[in-house]
Order: structure tokens, then C-alpha cells, then sequence
């Protein structure tokens, strides 16, 4: 007899609820700006992909096989987003995997979420901390409770965003974004080894700051220090690069000029210049 479930008080069939990705968070996702039918950034999400599946101890994608899937999805889209899921496939119930898992992939393109996003955002500091797990860090696995909880802890449509700690009160990231912190020439990123997500724009900074000798480092920041900055930037794959108008009391002051590797990162990120690498 198969099994059956009540859901939402309705009984249905439970196949479904063996898929790993539900019942564990056993996988990971990837999250894509669409522009003119094409997945920004695409070799770095995969990238990323393959890192995570390393780690998990998934199996490795067949990337031309979710590229032409992409393409066929997003065709015609002027501007969406793409999600694109890779699960450790199903299994009835147990921590234990399959003998040979069988990953699950599914793609999903959406329409863009942003009506017209503010150009300089609020912060407000989040009051729960992350996790801190080196083997977990950087990547994007399907657990992502410490953002949920920390998203919702504000309500306040005037705040885009939350700043969350380590455990040790260091600044790590945003809820769904990267920080960076101008002081004078020099941008600081703090490192994303024991907590927090290693994203694909905050990659493409990096990257170009290497190509073009721009002075970005990777070091632990405070909050001091972030409250003390002369500019601070968010970034992730949907809204590229922001510039941030305050924090919590502090007002940044917007006649501070822009880092220039924060304004070729903003130019780069959803063009097809830096899929390519040629800077253009």
C-alpha cells in the first residue's frame, strides 16, 4: 500500500516528500540574474555548483546540460531570475544516502521580483548570529535557517537589509548579500571561510581587482569599522552593486566618489563582458 499523507488537511499521495532536498536540505541551489534571455555569470554559478557538490559529496552536474536547459527556459525573458536546484535525489526516510545517488535537478525561471530598487539601501544590525562550519561555508546548501531567522526580525519597509555577526561579533554579510567597505583607496571584503556565502559578484570584484591591481582585502571587519567607513557596498547576483546610506545611526556620506572597482564591478556584473573576460 503506498504511503499517503495529510497535507494541509487533504490526503495525498507522499512520494514526493522522499525527495532529500525537502526532507533534509541535502543539496544545493544557485540563484541567476536573467538578461536578454541569457544567465548572468553563468560560468561562476557553476562553479560554485561544482564546489558545493565536492563538499556535499554529490555528484558533479553535466553543465552543458543545465546550460542548454537554461537557455531553453529563460529564451525570450528580457529580465528574470533563474533558480536552479541540485538534490541528492530521494530517498524513503534516514540521514544515510542511496548506494548511488541520483541527484534531482530542477530549474525554475521567474519573473523579476524588483519593481524599481532603492539605489542606496538601509541597514539595521540582525540580532542573530551565524552558524560558523568551514565545511559548509561559502557554499549555498539548501539550509539557510540563520538568514530566515535573521530576516525575520524586521518588518520595517524603510531597512533593505541586515547585517549579520559571526559568533565571534565579527561583520561576515548581509542576510542575502556580500559586504564591502571603502576607507580612503582601499576596500576590505571580510572573509567567508567559517561563516557566510562566497558570493559570485563579490568573486567577480576579487577577480578584477587582481587583473587591475585595485587595493581590495580579505580581512575581518567590526563594526566599528563599518561604522567608521567612508563608504560601504553590497553585493549579490540579483541587484549586482549598491551602495549603502546607512547603518543603523550612521548616514555615509553620498560625496564620498565611488571605489572604482566597485563601479567596473557594477558594470561587469550582468553583461556578457564578464563571462567572456575580456572587460569590455
Amino acid at each position: 500500500m503506498p504511503d499517503d499523507a495529510l497535507i494541509d488537511g487533504r490526503l495525498e499521495s507522499a512520494g514526493w516528500l522522499d525527495e532529500r532536498g525537502f526532507q533534509f536540505g541535502d543539496g544545493l541551489f544557485e540563484t541567476l540574474m536573467v538578461r536578454d534571455g541569457r544567465a548572468c555569470l553563468w560560468d561562476a554559478h557553476m562553479g560554485r555548483l561544482a564546489l558545493g557538490c565536492e563538499r556535499l559529496g554529490l555528484p558533479q552536474p553535466d553543465t552543458a546540460l543545465l546550460a542548454a536547459e537554461a537557455d531553453r527556459l529563460c529564451s525570450g525573458r528580457s529580465t528574470a531570475v533563474l533558480k536552479l536546484y541540485w538534490t541528492a535525489g530521494r530517498s524513503a526516510r534516514g540521514y544515510r544516502r542511496p548506494e548511488a545517488v541520483r541527484a534531482t535537478r530542477v530549474l525554475r525561471c521567474s519573473d523579476w521580483p524588483y519593481a524599481a530598487p532603492p539605489q542606496r539601501w538601509r541597514l539595521r544590525q540582525c540580532r542573530h548570529r551565524l552558524g560558523e562550519n568551514p565545511g559548509l561555508a561559502g557554499i549555498k546548501h539548501l539550509n539557510r535557517l540563520d538568514q530566515v531567522i535573521a530576516r525575520a526580525e524586521w518588518s520595517d519597509p524603510q531597512i533593505d537589509e541586515g547585517v549579520m555577526l559571526g559568533q565571534d561579533g565579527r561583520v561576515v554579510c548581509g542576510t542575502m548579500t556580500n559586504l564591502f567597505v571603502q576607507s580612503g583607496s582601499t576596500l576590505r571584503t571580510p572573509p567567508v571561510d567559517g561563516a557566510g556565502i562566497a558570493g559570485v559578484v563579490r568573486g567577480l570584484a576579487l577577480a578584477i581587482a587582481q587583473r587591475d591591481r585595485h587595493a581590495l582585502v580579505e580581512s575581518p571587519v567590526n563594526r566599528a569599522e563599518l561604522l567608521g567607513a567612508d563608504a560601504v557596498y553590497l553585493t549579490n547576483s540579483l541587484i549586482g552593486v549598491v551602495r549603502v546610506a546607512r547603518f543603523e545611526d550612521v548616514e555615509y556620506d553620498p560625496a564620498v566618489a565611488e571605489h572604482p572597482l566597485m563601479s567596473e564591478t557594477r558594470r561587469l556584473c550582468h553583461g556578457r563582458a564578464a563571462e567572456d573576460g575580456s572587460g569590455g
